[in-house]
């Protein structure tokens, strides 16, 4: 059995300066960024449907009080058969090399994209 490639994910805004060190670009957010062109955000693919529905990021409103929840029901939400393709999409990019999520969030550490990448390391 060869040993699985580990996961090479990094967590960037889609605001911040892109790098060539970026590798594949996805923004995972429902909407798109304001004040953003999509020239400016050089991405290789937007995939919203990876994010959280829009029932559940209105319910959470950013509130750190509710991350632990909002995070609980995220988590619901990724085990769901089209999203669970959509990250072992995410997962398979991660391993051919460098992914690089893009958020316009700018609370990182409360955001969706934390628990993204959980989602994707549990099984990576």
């Amino acid at each position: 059995m060869t040993p699985r490639r580990r996961l090479d994910v990094q967590v960037k805004r889609v605001y911040d300066e892109v790098s060539p060190d970026d590798g594949t670009r996805v923004l995972v957010d429902r909407l798109w960024p304001r004040g953003l062109s999509k020239d400016k955000a050089r991405l290789d693919a937007w995939d919203k449907e990876i994010a959280p529905s829009n029932e559940l990021r209105r319910w959470y409103d950013h509130d750190p009080e509710r991350f632990e929840e909002f995070a609980e029901r995220y988590r619901h939400e990724l085990a769901d058969e089209e999203r669970s393709t959509e990250l072992d999409r995410l997962r398979t990019l991660a391993h051919e090399g460098r992914l690089t999520l893009l958020t316009a969030t700018k609370d990182l550490p409360h955001g969706h994209v934390r628990v993204l990448v959980a989602a994707l390391e549990s099984k990576g």
